[in-house]
């Protein structure tokens, strides 16, 4: 997972031998990091120094992001057998691992915010409170649900910005504000950076359904076409490729306009997230 290696994290219980392989592969393709590079930057914007509070931080987020991967590729959910390129972890172990593994890495994000020790007990709490609102029934577990509840059936652009927002966005939105909780941002800081974040979040998610019909797999990492095949409402299915990139470029600069107040300091931020829409896979 990039910055988070199975060293990081061997302090870790493990005692079951399957279980250790499991996570120790689930842990060792990290993919693109972007959630923890969003808390990591935000708090440095902030305090104007890199803070190993929000290291830790996005750390956690990768385990909730890992976690939600894990689980949305099994065979009840979107049935998937490839993730960064490589087997999903339920092919590469089996159905009950994945589970389990899925399960530790979201008790361990919680964990390891109490771990913590640069964090004060006010702002452990707050974290807390943050990520679990952000992967629960109002997060991406709702998200989930609506977007399993919408396969087959045909959905407008309002009501896929409602799914997204929880599936996607949420975990976004958390990474971010978990960045200003480590670096006390004041109230009209977390206003600008809850706009940047959900509007980065959600053209994030329209360029995802873009790339599943322009790209490759192998560009992907993971199965092309899924979402089509799935019979799944998307923004390309309700605005077409075009449309939908137009969209995703409006929304990229109304995020990247959210940050103005932070002048020359957010530079690494915009980085952040024009990498995250004008991507190839």
């Amino acid at each position: 997972m990039g910055a988070i290696s199975r060293q990081s994290v061997s302090t870790v219980a493990c005692s079951d031998p399957q279980l250790e392989a499991a996570l120790t592969y689930a842990l060792s393709n990290p993919g693109k990091q972007l959630r923890s590079k969003l808390c990591r930057e935000t708090a440095a914007m902030i305090a104007g120094r890199a803070l190993h509070s929000a290291e830790r931080a996005g750390e956690a987020v990768e385990f909730l992001h890992t976690y939600s991967l894990i689980h949305d590729d099994l065979p009840s959910m979107d049935d998937d057998d490839l993730r960064r390129g490589q087997p999903t972890l339920h092919k590469q172990f089996d159905e009950a691992t994945a589970i389990l593994v899925g399960d530790g890495l979201q008790a361990l994000a919680f964990e390891w915010i109490v771990d913590t020790p640069e964090l004060g007990a006010d702002q452990q709490v707050q974290l807390i409170k943050l990520l679990s609102h952000s992967v629960g029934f109002d997060g991406m577990v709702g998200g989930q649900a609506m977007d399993i509840a919408a396969e087959g059936g045909s959905v407008d652009v309002t009501h896929l910005e409602q799914v997204h927002a929880r599936k996607t966005g949420a975990l976004i939105v958390a990474a971010v504000m978990a960045g200003a909780i480590c670096a006390g941002a004041t109230t009209a800081q977390e206003t600008a950076l809850t706009i940047f974040a959900k509007r980065v979040g959600l053209a994030f998610q329209v360029m995802d359904d873009v790339l599943d019909v322009t790209a490759t797999s192998e560009e992907l990492g993971k199965t092309a076409g899924k979402d089509i095949d799935a019979e799944k409402s998307t923004y390309v299915g309700s605005m077409g490729v075009d449309a939908a990139r137009a969209y995703a470029d409006r929304l990229l600069q109304e995020a990247l306009d959210a940050l103005s107040s932070f002048g020359a300091a957010a530079g690494e931020l915009k980085q952040i997230g024009q990498a995250m829409v004008h991507r190839s896979s």
